[in-house]
This record gives C-alpha cells, structure tokens and sequence, in this order.
C-alpha cells in the first residue's frame, strides 16, 4: 500500500510537472531595477526604455552586437562614398511592422526627421545633426548626404534612439509600441510588469522563446530574494553586489560580472552657487575617497575613474590621479572659495541600488570637510523631470549608460549647466576627425579640460552584474550599449 501511494504521488508529481516545465521553456521572466518611463525609445533619455523595446519591439537601420561591433538589421547593406559623406542603405525586402504595415524607406526618413524635430525629446540628436539630406529614391533605398565626415554616424544609428517607427502608429508608441522586432507588444501593467509575445511574421530567426515578461524591482534586497526563489529567470544590473560571492556558489545560478559604458558621477549643478566656482567643485572631489565609494556601493567590484570616459575605449585616459582623495586639500579650497566652515546642499538620489548606496558613503565624505549633505530620494520620472530637464538641484548621482556621451559636455542646455566654447571645438573636431589617431587624442584633450574644469565628480564604471538560471542561455555578459535583447535567449 505505501508503495503505490508513493507511486501515486510520484506519478502526481510527474502530471503536475510537466506543464509547468513545459510552460517555463515557452516563456522567460527578465527582472530589472527601474520601469521606464515610456516604451518610445526615440523620445526619452532613460536607460530602462532602451533596454525592454530596443532589439525587442524596435530595431534600427543598423544594431550592435553583444561585442560592440556594428550590424545590418533593417538595412541589408549600405555603401559609404570615398568622402565619407553619401550614405547609401539598402533596406530588407519584406518587412513588416507588427500591425501588418510594409517598412519603407519613408519611415526611414520620417523616423530621422522627427529626431531632429523642434519637439523632439530624442536624447541623441548629436546623431542625426551632421545630416543634410536624406532621399529615398525608391521604397528600398535610403541616401542619406552629411554636411560634413561623422566619424561615429554609423555607431550612433545603431542607437536604440535611432529606431524606425511608422508614421502610422508612431501616435501610441509611448504606451503601445508598434515595431519590426521579434517581439510584439501584448500588455503593460505599470509598475508591476510589461509583457511581451513572439512576433511570428518577423523577417530575420524566429525568437526561440515565445512570450517575455519584464519585472521591474529597484530594491536591492528585493532582488536577491527573486534570484534566489525562482521569480526572475535572469536580472540585469544586479544591485546585491555583496551576495555576489554567495549566488556564486549556488549551482542554480549563473552569475556573470561584465563591463557597461556607464561613467557612474557626482553631477553638480555648474550654473549654481556655490557650484559656479571650480574651486568649490574641486574641493568636492578631493574630499571623494573614491574606493570608499566603490566599496560601499559595489563591494569593491567597480572600475574608478577620473573623467567622463569608458576604460573600454582606446582614447581612455586614467585621470584619477589629478583629483586624490585629499581632505586638507578639500577644505582649503573651500576656504579660498570663502566657505571656511563648509555650506549646507542637497543630494537627489534617483533609485538603482549603486545610486542609494554611493550617495550615503558621499554625504558622509563631504560632511567630513564641513559640507552637510540633505539627501533627497526621488523615483526615476521625478529625476528625469526635476533633475535632467529642470535643472533644479545641486547635487545627484547617475550612471551615464550610452557609449561616447563625452560630447553631452559639448551641450549648453545639459543639466550640468557647463558651457564650454574651448570643449564644443573639441568635441567637434574628435568628431569629424577621420583619422583615427587624431580623433582619439582630440578626445583625450576633452577629458583632460572637463576635469581642470572639474565639471562634476567621476567616480566608477558602473559594472553589468547579471544574474540567471543556469538552464537560460543567451544573456549579454557586458553592455557596449544598454539594451537586452530577449531574441537571442533559449532555454537550454
């Protein structure tokens, strides 16, 4: 009799199973830290919005791989003329949108036009700018005649920000996203979840896991909890990092640590007293301990910095040592600047785990020089609103995510309030600049003049610590750009 009912059970337990396995190897829970805003990646600054539509929903003329190197996507093919300055695409043949529409070399120009628009909210304008003509000779063909050599043109349509929308849904991309990808839009519950399903009509491999759902969850706790109890088949930008170490050894998990392009700063508003004088600015970052904050916010797992650069690019240069911890030194430039006895400011911390945790090892350092920090937590709309459009602030702490952004010093209206007519020359030489060695030693004179003029405080690379069933393969180990695309994953 025990027999049989252990047989019973076994075999219940078989019956219960199976669906459910079944079910898991049709679907995949991709948990991350923060909700975008909005689903149109052409119309905002947050990271979040590339990462859940960019190679998913949207695609551009051109992607990047997972090793940083430029692919076709809706454009087959292109040709760059002799002077750098035609280029000439060659749009797939049959593609369509996911409400059945044709893709057209129209929407190329319509996606670009709006770019530039006197509206547009595009966070990469920079990239359409050199260009001063787009024609569309036929319904496959785009030409598209720069004003002058972009040495990086054809990197930057490889933005999510350079996605090809139709004219004919662009009105709902914000909430309904209407794409090519390999994926198609079924629901998004905000704050809770957005929900993805295979699009089975797409042009290039079909997707090998049918629906997707994304979960959004900022709390670093709250995610080691998920990871470890099956929640999340896989979360990106792990923000534990000291149970790294513990999930390691779990044979559940794989855990991969690999390189963003996110420069992690201490912004500081340059427009407001008394962070107009580079002397204040200065003080502020000798009184940083930068391995404080690397250990404090990261476990000790993140890459310092001392200028606006990615380490992964051949132009790097390591300017830590131009601003050492150096707390004597921090307040006698305050001294000089006429705050012998430090000033009262406020930090706005947006949600990611390494912004929380840096931001109390930072108020703790400053206040160590005289300077008392009010920390403000604020979620990631009210940043984008207060912070990054406003400019109201004197302080935050942010992870810049998109390759190259060096050239955001270049721009009057930044929220870092920094005009610069020597850093604009430059920033547009490296730009045009078509030999390499040039261009690399332009960018190099950009990081050494944002960090004389000591625009903000650069503390780390912000690492891409991902966390995943040891059953799902696919994931990207490091970020040349931000984005995840659920294409490329299978369950093993």
């Amino acid at each position: 009799m025990r027999l049989s009912v252990v047989g019973l059970a076994m075999l219940a337990g078989v019956a219960v199973l199976t669906p459910a396995v079944a079910q898991q190897k049709d679907s995949v829970t991709l948990c991350m830290t923060l909700e975008p805003p909005i689903l149109d990646p052409t119309q905002g600054a947050a990271q979040a919005i590339k990462e859940v539509t960019y190679g998913n929903i949207f695609e551009g003329l051109v992607g990047i791989d997972r090793t940083g190197k430029v692919v076709p996507k809706l454009a087959e093919s292109w040709t760059v003329s002799p002077d750098a300055l035609v280029y000439t695409f060659k749009l797939r043949p049959g593609v369509k949108y996911h409400d059945g529409a044709d893709l057209t070399a129209a929407d190329v120009k319509f996606s670009f036009d709006r770019a530039v628009a006197p509206d547009s909210k595009n966070a990469t304008k920079k990239v359409f700018a050199p260009i001063a003509s787009i024609e569309t000779p036929d319904p496959l063909t785009v030409k598209i005649t720069l004003k002058e050599p972009s040495a990086n043109f054809l990197f930057g349509l490889g933005y999510g920000d350079s996605s090809i929308l139709s004219s004919k849904s662009v009105a709902d991309a914000a909430t309904k996203p209407v794409g090519t990808g390999a994926y198609k839009f079924v629901e998004w519950s905000r704050g809770n979840r957005l929900v993805y399903t295979r699009n089975d009509a797409y042009w290039g491999p079909k997707a090998a896991i049918k629906d997707v759902v994304y979960r959004f969850m900022p709390d670093a706790q709250a995610q080691m909890v998920a990871v470890q109890s099956g929640d999340c088949d896989a979360l990106t930008n792990f923000g534990s990092y000291e149970n790294i170490e513990t999930l390691k050894k779990d044979a559940k998990l794989k855990v991969t640590v690999g390189n963003t392009e996110g420069e992690t700063i201490l912004a500081m508003n340059n427009a407001k007293p008394p962070f107009n004088d580079v002397r204040v600015r200065k003080a502020i970052a000798h009184a940083i301990d930068r391995k404080a904050v690397i250990d404090g916010a990261t476990n000790g797992v993140a890459q310092p910095i001392g200028t606006h650069f990615s380490p992964n690019h051949p132009a790097y240069l390591d300017l830590t040592g131009a601003t050492p911890y150096d707390p004597k030194k921090a307040k006698a430039l305050l001294a000089e600047a006429g705050y012998p006895n430090g000033f009262s400011t406020t930090l706005k911390l947006p949600p990611p785990p390494y912004a929380r945790r840096s931001g109390e090892v930072v108020a703790a350092l400053l206040a160590d020089v005289g300077i008392k920090v009010s920390i403000e937590p604020v979620e990631f709309p009210q940043w984008l609103e207060r912070v990054y459009r406003n400019k109201d602030y004197d302080l935050s702490l942010i992870a810049h995510t998109e390759p190259l952004d060096i050239e955001i010093y270049s721009r009057d209206d930044y929220y870092f309030n920094y005009k610069s007519e020597e850093m604009k020359k430059l920033v547009k030489a490296a730009e045009t600049a078509t030999d390499e060695a040039t261009r690399n030693k332009l960018y190099q004179d950009a990081q050494k003049r944002i960090v004389d003029d000591q625009v903000n405080v650069y503390l780390f690379m912000l690492p891409k610590t991902t966390v995943a069933k040891a059953g799902l393969a696919g994931m990207w180990e490091g970020w040349p750009i931000p984005v995840s695309p659920a294409q490329e994953l299978s369950w093993k």
